[in-house]
């Protein structure tokens, strides 16, 4: 109650200077817009907001709350949403821009043209934000950096933590390999960290401990650890690519900020020693990752894959890649009663606090940017969360943890960045997916052009 009555008092004052000046403001000079009607999910599992109302102004949310308490200024544009329900723009923490061209997967696609895109479809499926890490190049940071000082429609925001460190010749796979910092000395890590922090990388710096099954060298711990102390000297946080369980456990201990995959991966269960590690820990946060998994969770043929929204921005080659006739047909089965399901439990018993990332732009088909950001969420339900928990691990949560104070929440004062859904998501995650709009700072992204483009170049192809 306390944000509606200052909302209150402030279009109070608003209005009492507005009849006090000599020159009264018309009505068709008023830039609000107030939104009603909506079933609102806030983003921080409180429960929804029904026959909701927000005011966007600038760009901002200047009230939030039940329709009919505040009074709206004359000459506010309405928009009528009863029937729908809206919920915050979602944020993939952890992806990798410019990579993939459809199926195609190289160091050529990583092109303006290409990343544009990428952040175009972020946009179209209502992601607000990316954040792309650790394989970067020059022109993905030049770009970031114009997109920063002149923000652009129908694109959602661009982050990045710039290269990254592994050891030479390994860290992500090919062709991704190439964009990290090769080290090994721990003069030459503090040197890659201390380039990046120059670069005002997006508050982290990416680590791969990871030997990918024994196929490539693995960061020793006196150099993951060198990483760790040099980024915290500069103000930067680290996240790291770490599959093997004792890995994780080893690294937690020298003081990593957050894991970009789960300490499941290798098929390993979370023992206690690992809860405990975490509940130590309670500032160390987790992204599950589960898009990669896509099969094992829903089976050789998701049900998904005849979703409309997939064919309003993949062609069919795309589509046709989401089956997997090599998965078993109990495989889904398998999967709930597996090790994901119980590694979440034990983890969320212990307070860990997740993200959504898709790890969307590298491998294992993961050429759906913001497509996939949808399945994850619905990936987490399979996984146990419940719906709630699910949307705010993808906005809120994402949010905090890549430092974008502004969004995740439909709040007053924050960034108006929300979506708009035909069927509510709280009752079925699946009901993400009905988008009927999405706005990005107070602006309605324009998906019937973008959806138009992307269809036209499938007739050129």
């Amino acid at each position: 109650m306390a944000q509606y009555a200052f909302a209150l008092a402030l279009l109070a004052t608003l209005a009492s200077a507005a009849c006090g000046s000599q020159t009264p403001a018309s009505p068709q000079q008023s830039t609000a817009v107030v939104f009603e009607g909506a079933r609102l999910i806030v983003g921080d599992e409180s429960a929804p907001i029904e026959n909701a109302a927000f005011i966007v102004d600038n760009g901002a949310f200047s009230y939030v709350g039940p329709a009919g308490v505040v009074q709206v200024p004359e000459g506010t544009t309405r928009v009528n949403l009863a029937g729908k329900t809206v919920m915050p723009a979602m944020i993939d923490a952890h992806g990798h821009m410019g990579y993939r061209r459809g199926a195609s997967f190289r160091v050529e696609n990583y092109t303006r043209e290409n990343l544009i895109d990428h952040l175009q479809r972020q946009a179209y499926h209502g992601v607000a934000a990316f954040m792309s890490m650790g394989t970067e190049r020059d022109l993905g940071m030049a770009l970031r950096d114009e997109l920063r000082a002149n923000p652009q429609p129908d694109m959602a925001l661009f982050l990045t933590a710039g290269r990254g460190v592994a050891m030479p010749n390994g860290g992500p796979n090919p062709p991704l390999r190439e964009s990290p910092y090769p080290v090994d000395t721990e003069a030459e890590v503090r040197e890659a960290v201390r380039a990046e922090a120059a670069k005002k990388i997006d508050g982290y710096v990416k680590i791969w401990v990871d030997d990918r099954e024994g196929t490539v060298a693995k960061l020793p711990p006196a150099l993951y650890t060198a990483a760790i102390d040099e980024a915290h000297k500069l103000g930067l946080k680290t996240a790291t690519h770490t599959q093997d369980r004792e890995d994780v456990k080893a690294i937690l201990r020298a003081g990593v900020d957050g894991f970009v995959h789960p300490p499941w991966r290798l098929g390993q269960e979370v023992d206690e020693e690992l809860v405990a590690l975490f509940k130590e820990r309670p500032n160390v946060w987790m992204m599950l990752t589960l898009w990669g998994t896509r099969n094992q969770i829903f089976g050789p043929r998701p049900a998904w894959i005849d979703d409309p929204l997939l064919r309003e921005t993949f062609n069919e080659e795309d589509i046709r890649l989401l089956e997997n006739p090599k998965i078993p047909a109990d495989a889904a089965a398998k999967w709930k009663t597996g090790v994901v399901p119980r590694g979440l439990a034990k983890l969320k018993a212990a307070g860990v606090r997740f993200g959504l990332g898709t790890d969307a732009g590298a491998t294992n088909g993961a050429q759906y940017f913001g497509y996939g950001a949808h399945m994850e969420m619905a990936s987490l339900v399979e996984a146990g969360m419940t719906p709630a928990e699910a949307i705010t691990i993808a906005t809120r949560n994402s949010a905090e943890i890549v430092g974008l104070k502004q969004l995740g929440t439909v709040a007053t004062g924050k960034s108006a960045d929300f979506i708009v859904l035909d069927a509510n998501p709280l009752e079925n995650i699946n009901n993400s997916r009905k988008i009927n709009a999405v706005y990005l700072r107070g602006t309605a992204v324009d998906r019937a052009a973008l959806r138009a483009k992307w269809q036209g170049a499938r007739t050129t192809e």
